[in-house]
């Protein structure tokens, strides 16, 4: 197979990258994109040189991504991509529930990044590149939408019946000790999605944020947390989170609400035995597994969580996919043990959660994995526009408590829906959204 190079350019960044992705997103001239934050980086993926998708019925492993890689025709490359959340039954062994698309990865025809201080613009067509050049050098300043969708959060469905339902399954002899449970809130208007991620990234402090067009499926998120890093060298470390307070902008009372939740029982058991469990995960590919922060109290838009972080040296004949399988999805966003959260997590929210839960990510050619949950996010997808939050239901959870923390979660990224200018035609139909809970 003949491979193929990037040709690139250097250039100085002179404008804030959050403003660099967000201005190259609005030229409608990547299709499909991909903008992902990953700490000091930032790099936005256009168009599809390659593109891998498998359904549920076309996955019992990932050794598939692989086999597709090494036919990438491209060296050096970076893969985007997501992962829904209903690729987590199907690693497990159980039989896919439909035909949806449960993993979609791209390698793009451009590339553009920035640590920073510089730009580095990546293309396959060298007329594409003089483009893309131009493109970043005429950097200008855009006033921010002062314009918001006002979304009351309340539940209109039956949430705090779930929670109810899940308690009584958690009462039981078997082996479920958590699980969470999250419910749907319908956008009633279309969403300006570059404006909203330069809205609400401004006013979130996540570990990893995204702005993505890919598979029918439009998305911004805030991630509190990352599923899977995986260095070249072969360290995974995963960040779990699990136990909540709201910030309330009120320097006092933050405080106490801090200290409220490190000395709450409910709060340090459900994020004990989430720790636990991301352990024993690691152990299936890794050697050296080993907790190396815990319980400290991270702030994450309009909550604070308690947060732990575990890591492990991939053994021989394990790789990056290895990893992220064994992880995905995260212990926080599903149950304890997870086989026994899935059918419940299904029966009673009653839909496919799709991305909600499930990992962004990109894949590096040397071996760098990095997935970040689905979190904090608002979703467009056929005509349809909501955000969804959950909350982890364990024996000493009460309903109104565990819809409360959604509320507290929805507001990171509620508070900075820039609505579209323009509504297209196919009109967002919120009422056809049922929220089962």
């Amino acid at each position: 197979m003949n491979h193929r190079s990037y040709q690139e350019v250097r250039l100085p960044l002179e404008e804030e990258p959050l403003a660099l992705m967000c201005r190259l997103v609005g030229t409608g001239l990547f299709s499909p994109h991909v903008v992902y934050e990953n700490g000091t980086e930032w790099s936005l993926a256009g168009g599809a040189l390659a593109s891998l998708r498998l359904t549920g019925q076309e996955t019992v492993d990932l050794s598939s991504v692989a086999q597709w890689l090494a036919r990438t025709p491209v060296t050096d490359w970076r893969v985007y991509g997501w992962a829904a959340f209903e690729l987590g039954p199907v690693l497990a062994g159980a039989a896919p529930s439909g035909t949806d698309t449960v993993l979609h990865l791209i390698v793009p025809t451009d590339e553009v990044r920035t640590d920073g201080t510089t730009i580095l613009i990546r293309s396959l067509d060298p007329e594409r590149l003089d483009l893309l050049v131009r493109l970043a050098r005429t950097g200008r300043s855009v006033a921010d939408p002062t314009e918001r969708i006002h979304l009351p959060l309340e539940d209109k469905g039956n949430y705090r019946a779930a929670v109810a339902a899940a308690l009584v399954e958690l009462q039981d002899d078997g082996p479920l000790t958590k699980v969470i449970l999250s419910r749907r809130v319908p956008v009633p208007a279309r969403v300006d999605l570059p404006a909203t991620y330069a809205a609400g990234r401004r006013a979130n402090t996540p570990a990893r944020s995204f702005l993505l067009d890919l598979g029918g499926i439009q998305a911004v998120g805030f991630s509190p947390e990352t599923v899977a890093e995986v260095t070249p060298d072969g360290r995974v470390t995963s960040h779990p989170l699990a136990g909540t307070r709201a910030r309330t902008g009120s320097a006092a009372e933050d405080a106490r609400l801090h200290d409220d939740l490190l000395s709450d029982p409910k709060e340090i058991h459900e994020h004990a035995i989430s720790v636990k469990l991301a352990l024993e995960d690691l152990a299936a590919v890794c050697d050296d597994t080993a907790v190396t922060e815990y319980m400290d109290v991270l702030q994450r838009g309009t909550v604070q969580h308690l947060a732990s972080t575990v890591t492990g040296q991939l053994r021989d004949g394990y790789g990056p996919w290895d990893a992220f399988a064994t992880l995905f999805p995260a212990v926080t966003a599903t149950g304890i043990p997870k086989t026994s959260a899935y059918p419940l997590i299904r029966t009673l929210e009653g839909h496919p959660r799709g991305i909600y839960a499930g990992a962004v990510l990109t894949c590096d050619a040397d071996g760098a994995l990095d997935a970040a949950l689905v979190l904090r996010s608002v979703f467009q997808q056929d005509g349809h526009c909501w955000l969804q939050a959950g909350a982890g239901v364990v024996r000493q959870s009460l309903p109104e408590r565990e819809h409360e923390e959604t509320c507290e979660k929805l507001r990171s990224i509620s508070q900075h829906l820039v609505p579209a200018r323009e509504r297209p035609s196919g009109e967002i139909r919120p009422d056809a959204l049922v929220d089962p809970g």
